[in-house]
């Protein structure tokens, strides 16, 4: 008899431990907020340049949108919409939380274009724990469902040129014309991303779609159009600086930074002071206009989307202008030839001067939001606040973009036609990102 009950009793546990209750999976904006904020994280710590920056938010998003609309009624799939993007749906389209298989292909995309993989792969188990522990068969279909879309992402996005960029020519930085970029105090680092118009675009049809005009002719010459940029420069820091360290001017500067190559001086030791990109500041911006609008979870992953791709369209765009133009900087110009002594607000970034980056991405990006969220969208943008920087209020998208641009002047790192022709060129990716992609039925 007592062997009968040494039998059975593993039986009757596993009977119990296998009638668990399986309750759906609840996943809301704010998972996907908090996965969007754990890629940012890693790339901070990774020390991406602005370009790469943007690619890497642009593809896991997108992954996320087509594991979430390939047969929604509200939202039309990418497909054949970008450049070179041909899907094959999954055939096992009965999947119960398409919600978790979005995320489920956002970090598998995610954790194939960053350095630290482990700290998303870790992210990534500890949420997989979760799940599955909640209901382990919704959990499994959802994660097939999402591979099968990231993976299919992942194949599209190693064909974008990128791997072969790694391995071109450095910047070569011998030249005798007094007009082209020389690396800038004071790491005097090397070009960044000198191919970065080799990379396929997601909507242009060419990194040359969006060319500005040539800037003011490079001329020393008193009077001239450009030296008189170079000049309103140097006195618009000197006059900036009279007015104290905690004027207006200053702040914006230092709000708009986003310089992810800022470097250091200790002693001895010098080390990157490790910041968001510019792109990274407008994805934060995309996630405080979700949060204040209480976006619901498809038009969450929608802004992201459209915003990301504007912002890697945008930087493909400056890029090819950076390296055709190739314009010196007027930290360089200044001290040869004006003040030896003078130094920029801001740390000059490491690559040429027309046009301005955070001009050219604020531009296309505040077009992106504004189509979505609307005109005059007044927004608080605590963005920068865990980098000790305080909030600023702004009453639009394209107000902010405004500030942004103006705050490459104000921090002496740009001339004011790469600032005025760089939004410029913005809004011109950004009106074609609105007009050509249709992500509404």
């Amino acid at each position: 008899m007592r062997l009968k009950h040494l039998i059975l009793f593993p039986v009757l546990c596993f009977t119990v431990f296998s009638c668990k209750e399986e309750k759906p999976i609840e996943i809301s904006s704010n998972d996907y907020h908090n996965a969007v904020d754990k890629l940012t994280q890693v790339m901070i710590h990774d020390i991406f340049s602005p370009p790469v920056a943007s690619r890497i938010y642009a593809y896991p998003n997108i992954a996320a949108y087509e594991t979430l609309n390939q047969n929604n009624a509200s939202y039309r799939s990418l497909n054949g919409q970008l450049n070179d993007l041909t899907l094959n749906p999954p055939e096992n389209a009965d999947v119960p939380n398409l919600k978790l298989a979005s995320i489920v292909a956002y970090l598998d995309v995610a954790k194939e274009l960053v350095f630290s993989k482990d700290s998303i792969t870790k992210y990534r188990d500890s949420l997989y724990k979760e799940w599955d522990d909640i209901n382990s068969k919704e959990f499994n279909i959802a994660k097939s469902y999402g591979r099968e879309i990231s993976q299919q992402i992942i194949a599209w996005m190693n064909k974008d040129n990128y791997a072969e960029t790694r391995t071109m020519p450095d910047y070569n930085i011998y030249t005798n014309d007094p007009s082209q970029w020389e690396p800038t105090p004071p790491a005097y680092m090397k070009g960044i991303e000198p191919h970065w118009n080799k990379i396929r675009p997601f909507v242009l049809d060419s990194a040359a779609q969006f060319k500005p005009k040539k800037h003011p002719k490079f001329s020393l010459e008193e009077g001239s159009a450009f030296y008189q940029e170079l000049i309103d420069v140097y006195n618009v820091t000197n006059n900036i600086r009279a007015k104290g360290d905690n004027c207006e001017e200053i702040q914006i500067a230092r709000f708009w930074d986003c310089n992810p190559f800022v470097s250091v001086n200790k002693g001895h030791f010098m080390f990157a002071e490790k910041k968001i990109t510019p792109g990274a500041h407008w994805i934060g911006i995309c996630k405080i206009a979700c949060k204040d609008t209480n976006s619901d979870y498809q038009k969450t992953i929608f802004a992201y989307t459209k915003t990301s791709i504007a912002i890697a369209d945008a930087f493909i765009s400056c890029w090819d202008e950076k390296y055709r133009s190739n314009l010196i900087r007027p930290e360089t110009l200044i001290n040869k030839h004006i003040d030896t002594d003078w130094s920029p607000i801001l740390q000059t970034p490491p690559f040429p001067e027309y046009t301005s980056g955070h001009s050219v991405v604020s531009g296309a990006s505040s077009e992106a939001l504004t189509d979505i969220f609307g005109d005059n969208f007044s927004f608080d943008d605590t963005t920068e606040l865990p980098y000790g920087l305080p909030m600023r209020r702004f009453k639009s998208f394209r107000l902010a973009a405004q500030e942004a641009a103006v705050s490459r002047l104000y921090g002496s790192i740009h001339y004011k036609a790469a600032v005025e022709v760089g939004v410029e060129q913005g809004i011109g990716v950004g009106n074609l990102v609105n007009s050509k992609l249709e992500f509404l039925k």
